[in-house]
């Protein structure tokens, strides 16, 4: 099986599991006869599923080979016993400044998640940031020059309405949409690595508006700069 193909199936598993959690907690609207997934529970879904594609997109090596350009270009790396204190720091500081946001603060391991929806940072169909999240991304870039041992990565993904190729461009484009704000904002451009996942790495069912809306978003992750 092909790198691709293997990706993109890993990828249908974990939306599969998720749609199939989702539906285990729905109930039925007595008064419609509709069924519907608490918003608590959804939310709790989707923090499962967020960033589980992001090492598909752009590669182990990839950020392996990010890592060693940085230290290899006097960046100083952390030390293994620093990691954990490092980036539990930064998680915290995080959570803080996306109190309220609609984003949501996701920890993988060593890992930090944001997860940004689409509806809230771009127009449909767009790759202009919203106005009113600028001071999101304000807060992002705080803390991520405040914490410089880290490597950035931000990926974008969208629903499958749509061409996969439209959608492929559109996902690239708003991550580097977010990319080049962070830099505006002085988060310095080599410790940054963007992606477009279009439609190929769902966190929720596209059977639903809510999945569908769930599913249009940008992931920033942030991964430590470790030794060796």
């Amino acid at each position: 099986m092909s790198h691709a193909k293997s990706t993109v199936s890993a990828a249908l598993v974990v939306a599969a599991i998720i749609a199939g959690l989702a539906a285990g907690c729905e109930t039925t609207d007595p008064y419609t006869g509709e069924k519907k997934t608490s918003s608590a529970t959804f939310g709790a879904l989707i923090g499962a599923g967020t960033g589980a594609a992001i090492g598909m997109i752009s590669g182990h090596d990839a950020k392996q080979r990010k890592q060693r350009a940085l230290v290899g270009a006097g960046v100083g790396a952390l030390a293994g016993g620093a990691v954990g204190n490092y980036m539990d720091r930064q998680e915290n500081e995080l959570r803080a400044l996306m109190r309220d946001s609609g984003v949501t603060v996701t920890r993988k391991g060593e890992d930090i998640v944001l997860n940004m929806p689409g509806n809230i940072t771009f127009r449909t169909g767009s790759a202009d940031l919203n106005a009113q999240f600028f001071k999101v991304l304000d807060g992002v870039a705080q803390v991520a020059k405040k914490y410089d041992k880290t490597i950035i990565e931000i990926a974008g993904h969208t629903d499958n309405v749509g061409g996969a190729d439209f959608n492929r461009q559109l996902s690239q484009r708003r991550a580097s949409a977010v990319a080049q704000y962070l830099q505006s904002r002085g988060v310095s451009e080599p410790r940054i690595m963007t992606a477009g996942g279009g439609e190929d790495h769902p966190i929720a069912s596209n059977s639903t508006e809510q999945g569908r809306a769930a599913n249009r978003r940008v992931e920033v992750t942030l991964a430590p700069l470790k030794e060796g």
